[in-house]
């Protein structure tokens, strides 16, 4: 499903380029749960920020099943994410002047495939039934991110990448969030890629790999 070959880039800084990843190659198959490990600056953010096109490469190629990433303009890879990327940051980045029900159903609707036999189905597995008629701002920050990865799977993604999903929830919630992602990971098949610094959560996947100065150890 994702595949990786040489993945490099580097920021301009007033000391001179930092070469941030350095050579990256990595093979995520279709429905594997995948974490991506390694100390702050390693370059596992701009990996994914790069995989999710929010980025643009310095070389190397990324593929997402059929499609070279790498190849596509601004508007290729903005069109990409909204049919084929779902993406959680630990930022709920929730709509505040919208319901829970209205921001589940947002990312789907922009993509054009909103589906409400699919929302009724993930609002009763991630226990919003109670909540729709709510605002961000009367939820939790548990509360908030099921709601964040319930507009996510709305669309029905190919791949799902998260950054620190559980990284402003206790450990708790953090586990409980977890859970619920990884059960609807296992029944939409869709691959999942999460950068995280907890090896407790890491291994709570399919596999798990680290990321030292750019470079895969």
């Amino acid at each position: 499903m994702l595949v990786i070959r040489d993945l490099r880039k580097a920021y301009e800084t007033p000391q001179g380029p930092l070469h941030v990843l350095r050579g990256v190659d990595l093979d995520v198959a279709a429905g594997e749960s995948l974490s991506l490990m390694g100390e702050s600056g390693s370059g596992k953010s701009t990996l994914l920020h790069l995989v999710a096109g929010l980025d643009a490469v310095d070389g190397g190629t990324i593929r997402l099943g059929d499609i070279d990433v790498t190849a596509l303009d601004d508007a290729g890879r903005a069109g990409l994410r909204r049919r084929r990327i779902g993406l959680v940051f630990q930022q709920f980045n929730l709509i505040p002047s919208l319901t829970v029900a209205a921001n589940l159903a947002f990312q789907a609707r922009i993509a054009g495939n909103h589906d409400p036999a699919w929302q009724d189905e993930l609002t009763a597995r991630l226990g919003l039934g109670d909540l729709l008629d709510r605002y961000p701002e009367q939820l939790s920050g548990g509360q908030q991110q099921r709601v964040a990865i319930g507009r996510t799977f709305a669309v029905r993604p190919d791949l799902i990448l998260a950054d620190e999903p559980t990284g402003n929830l206790d450990e708790e919630s953090g586990d409980a969030v977890m859970r619920l992602a990884l059960d609807l990971v296992a029944t939409t098949g869709c691959t999942f890629l999460m950068v995280t610094h907890s090896a407790r959560l890491a291994q709570t996947l399919d596999r798990q790999v680290t990321l030292v100065q750019g470079r895969l150890a």
